[in-house]
Order: structure tokens, then sequence, then C-alpha cells
């Protein structure tokens, strides 16, 4: 008898409409479009404005509503909901269970996955155990963030790399052999300190003083989280790859977290890839944090084939980092 894989079976994407770019972004910050293009290769990302939605279950609803459409199935049929995301709507009642509603998923139980940018990769983990469980026929990932609310616009250092946008993946059995084939995830708690949001949760709840402080934006302590990414991205992905006898050339497209073409690069170079075999959109859309993969997927579906192997690889604040061996199923 054959083993029971997790595979994805369709995929979905939804951006908001307004384009924020680096010249816009000049008249914000001391910065300019040739400055942010050498340092992380972003021209352009996508902000959800008031009158388009309110939040990240927008977009989250509008991703899987395209998944939807393409693959035409009744979403009473789906099983389970997880939303991957940094941003959920509220602290307390879950962005994916109102998603889940929302789309029509009324069988479905439905939660939020948290791991920064990692989020959509340990979310394709947990998917996977669902499904190769043997108890669920259809879960479905969504990969949404809006990073717009919690970018501080006078701080440079994040304002130019953050975009908003969600992606969904649906995960089915699978009794070819495709789907995920291997993942090896990883986390170190002390890196909070150099990538993360200070106020808001329970060690700092909120106050005037937070607020007037502008504690609730997100941080980050570039050259740290810059040689930490750049690093561990391309150790992962050299990892799966000789824990699975992978050569480069049996590799036919790196799907890697948007955060910057410097890291993405480096990546590519220590798995012996060329530029041809590597998924990029970061110049459109910037840093969508847990929507980066799932986008890369919808944005280049036309051109995976049946059994292609895809690495991915990703890196979050935290620390959370990992990648994971999968086989294009359709």
């Amino acid at each position: 008898m054959s083993k029971t894989t997790a595979a994805i079976t369709a995929v979905g994407g939804y951006v908001p409409k307004f384009v924020l770019t680096n010249n816009m972004l000049e008249d914000m910050v001391d910065t300019n479009d040739e400055w942010i293009i050498s340092r992380t290769g972003i021209k352009e990302r996508r902000v959800l404005k008031p009158e388009e939605g309110q939040g990240t279950s927008y977009l989250a609803i509008k991703a899987a509503e395209d998944l939807i459409q393409k693959k035409n199935i009744d979403p009473k049929e789906i099983d389970l909901v997880i939303i991957a995301t940094a941003t959920p709507d509220s602290m307390v009642a879950s962005t994916a269970a109102f998603v889940a509603s929302e789309i029509g998923a009324v069988n479905a139980f439905a939660y939020d996955l948290l791991a920064a940018c990692s989020s959509f990769l340990f979310g394709m983990s947990t998917a996977a155990s669902y499904i190769e469980s043997g108890r669920y026929k259809k879960v479905l990932l969504i990969g949404a963030d809006k990073m717009s609310s919690i970018i501080d616009y006078t701080d440079r250092t994040t304002c130019i790399i953050f975009g908003d946008g969600a992606g969904a993946a649906l995960f089915e059995p699978n009794e070819e052999g495709l789907g995920l084939q291997d993942e090896y995830l990883r986390a170190d708690g002390t890196g909070r300190q150099f990538l993360g949001m200070d106020a808001g949760g329970s060690l700092m709840p909120a106050t005037e003083e937070t607020v007037k402080n502008r504690k609730h934006f997100i941080y980050q302590e570039g050259r740290t989280v810059f040689k930490f990414a750049v690093s561990n991205m391309a150790n992962v992905a050299e990892t799966i790859m000789k824990r699975n006898n992978l050569e480069h050339t049996d590799v036919s497209w790196l799907v890697p977290h948007q955060a910057n073409k410097r890291i993405i690069d480096a990546t590519a170079n220590r798995m012996g890839l060329e530029d041809s075999k590597v998924l990029m959109n970061i110049e459109r859309y910037g840093n969508t944090t847990s929507a980066t993969l799932p986008l890369l997927l919808a944005d280049f579906e036309s051109q995976m084939k049946k059994g292609d192997n895809l690495v991915f690889a990703a890196f979050g604040g935290g620390f959370t980092w990992g990648s994971i061996y999968l086989k294009w199923a359709y």
C-alpha cells in the first residue's frame, strides 16, 4: 500500500490595488529609489487602503476566493482553514474562523498560526500532517498579512520593505508520491530582540505611553537580521538538498521568502542554482511576510509542471526559519 502524502492541488492570490512606489517613499522618509533597489531589490509594494477592506481577513478571503473559483470546489468540503499571519484582525478572536465563515467553509474548523515570516512555511508542515493523518481530505492554508497596519512610515529601516498581500494553497491526499517530501524547521527565541514589536502583547499591554512612544510598530536591527537570514536560509536549503540527495540539476524551482534580493541570491548561490530557477516577485510586492511563498506559487503556477522539485526556504522574526522539499502535483 502506497504512503499517503500531502500535495498542493490549487493556489490563489490577492494583492491590494494601491501601489506604493519608491518615489512616493522619497516624500515620506530620507531615502531614494536607487538606494532601495540596490539594498533590497524592491521597486514597489501594495497597501490595503481603508476603502478596500478593514484588515488581514479581507486579504485572506480574496485569496481564498481566487483559489476556490479556479479549482471550482465547494467550500463546504474544506475540513480545516489555517491562517498563517503576523497581523491577525484582533488579538483574541481567530481570524481564520471569520475567514472560514465568510468563504462558506461552514464544515471546517479554523485557527491562526504565527511564526512571523516563516508562518506559511510552518503552516505547510502543519497542513501536511493533518492530511497524512488520514482524518482530513482538504486543508486550506492561507498566508496573509496587512503589514501596513504595523509599519511606521517615518522609519526607513522598515517602511521600504513591507507590503500587504495574501496567498492560499489547498492541500489534499496524494497516492503518487507527490507533495511534501521533507522538512527542516528551526527556531531561536533569543532573536526576538532584533526583530519584533514591543507593545500590544501580554508583555507590554497598550497604554497611552506605549502609543505615544510608537511601540506598536515593528522594528528591526537591520545588520543583525540580514546576517542571520543570509546564513540560515542558505544553510537550511543546502541541508534539505543533502538529506534528499538532490543535486542542483534536480531542483526545478527555489521558492524563497521575499525579504531581500541579496538574501535570495545568497541562498540560490549556495544551492548552485541559476537565476532562471529562482522565483521572485519582490520587486513588485516587497516583503508581504506570511504571504510571500503562496504569492510566488500563485504568480508562477503556470510555469510549474507535475513532478517538479520545489525547495521552499524562509526566515522570520523570533527567530524562525526552515526549508521544505515538495514535489508539484499538477
